[in-house]
């Protein structure tokens, strides 16, 4: 809970879905295997950390900041600048070390610093206002380490913090080997009183053990935080408890690895040194019109919208048509990965199954083929691993008929139009 402040293709047919709007297509129905993605979803900001080992930053993507962070949080590192605490490995990794060490006498609130670490950020570079955020990394271990990849209001200079706002995209504390956080900081609920969420690893494993996945998807009114795919928490204004939600606005990137704190206790004698936070990549993602994710309507028979029932994003509810009305059960985003999501959770054929007649559900995104979609140019939507059509059961459009895959046959009932 911070107090400081400062490889995807989309599913979508190109001629159709990338010019907004899915539109009658005057042709018989496309083949199910003609239902392919088209152009990738649009990369906003991109860095593989390419380069020859030793190597700095990119410094037109990033800056480094310097100092003893001003003592907030009570840290215990010195952030560096150059190439001494953050280079490249020259295999596609930035690699953040934290030292025990001060090679130039810095000094810090508690005195001579005993540790040195590295932080660095957008502002000034680019900011982003909604979209999927992600970095794939490796966390270091050890009690009192505290790695970070983070954002803050662009207007921070003008409003401060926690006005600005913040959104932890992920931090780990040592002493949690397993577990990551991703909270909400803003005016009323900043400090240890965030709004956030932990997601454990299975079996005991630790982020120090192998690169992960840390993400979120970003749309007006909405976080979404995933590892390595699997949706742990949506945010809205409705978790504020009538505060104020800071979250629609351009916002700047942070990677940083502290040492030490209130929050992660200062490392021991179990702790080792150096410690690395290796970083894979980060990228932002938005739709091709920028919307960010936001999310639009799926309509079929009868011009009725595909819809969560009851607005209900636990796992296993139906999908189903309704009369469209603009809520949130009825917002839909193709996403980069080719799944089609809603309430923070992805279309799913239930049970994995391939068959004729298999009902549609809402489940945790988990990259499975049996939540991969395909839209054809002539208004098919597609599972790929099924190869078979959505399809409104019995050929109904009476509200509350649920959806399910059948072989693509061209008819009514398995024709759909995606607005963004």
């Amino acid at each position: 809970m911070r107090i400081s402040p400062i490889r995807r293709t989309a599913l979508c047919a190109l001629a159709l879905l990338c010019t907004g709007v899915l539109t009658a297509v005057p042709a018989a129905a496309a083949a199910p295997s003609d239902a392919t993605p088209a152009a990738a979803a649009a990369v906003t900001f991109s860095d593989d950390f390419d380069g020859p080992a030793g190597a700095a930053v990119d410094g037109s993507k990033w800056q480094l900041e310097t100092g003893d962070n001003g003592g907030n949080n009570r840290e215990r590192q010195y952030y560096t600048s150059g190439n001494s605490n953050a280079a490249l490995d020259g295999q596609g990794n930035l690699v953040i070390t934290a030292r025990k060490e001060n090679p130039n006498n810095y000094q810090c609130w508690y005195g001579r610093c005993e540790y040195t670490s590295a932080r660095l950020n957008t502002a000034g570079k680019f900011t982003s206002t909604y979209g999927h955020v992600e970095a794939r990394m490796k966390l270091p271990r050890g009690q009192g380490m505290w790695p970070a990849f983070w954002m803050l209001g662009d207007d921070i200079g003008s409003v401060g913090w926690p006005n600005s706002g913040e959104i932890d995209i992920m931090e780990n504390v040592g002493f949690e080997p397993g577990t990551v956080h991703g909270t909400l900081h803003g005016p009323g609920y900043s400090g240890g009183a965030g709004i956030g969420a932990g997601y454990t690893l299975p079996g005991g494993q630790a982020f120090a053990d192998a690169f992960h996945t840390f993400s979120v998807d970003w749309a007006p009114d909405s976080v979404t935080w995933s590892v390595d795919g699997n949706v742990y928490q949506r945010r809205t204004p409705a978790d504020l408890g009538g505060r104020n939600w800071v979250f629609n606005k351009p916002f700047f990137m942070i990677l940083n690895f502290a040492v030490g704190g209130e929050w992660p206790g200062n490392p021991d004698g179990s702790s080792t040194f150096p410690q690395q936070l290796v970083v894979d990549y980060v990228r932002v993602t938005t739709s091709d019109s920028g919307s960010g994710g936001s999310g639009g309507t799926i309509t079929g028979l009868g011009g009725k919208c595909v819809d969560v029932d009851g607005a209900n994003a636990a796992n296993g509810t139906a999908v189903q048509l309704y009369d469209c009305n603009g809520t949130a059960a009825q917002k839909w985003t193709v996403a980069a990965d080719g799944s089609i999501r809603a309430l923070g959770k992805c279309l799913d054929v239930k049970g994995n199954s391939t068959a004729d007649g298999a009902q549609l559900q809402l489940w945790d995104c988990n990259g499975g083929g049996n939540q991969r979609w395909g839209i054809s140019g002539a208004r098919d939507v597609v599972n790929v691993q099924a190869d078979k059509c959505m399809d409104a059961t019995g050929n109904s459009s009476a509200n509350g008929t649920k959806l399910q895959i059948w072989t693509c046959a061209g008819t009514p009932n398995q024709k759909w139009t995606v607005n963004r």
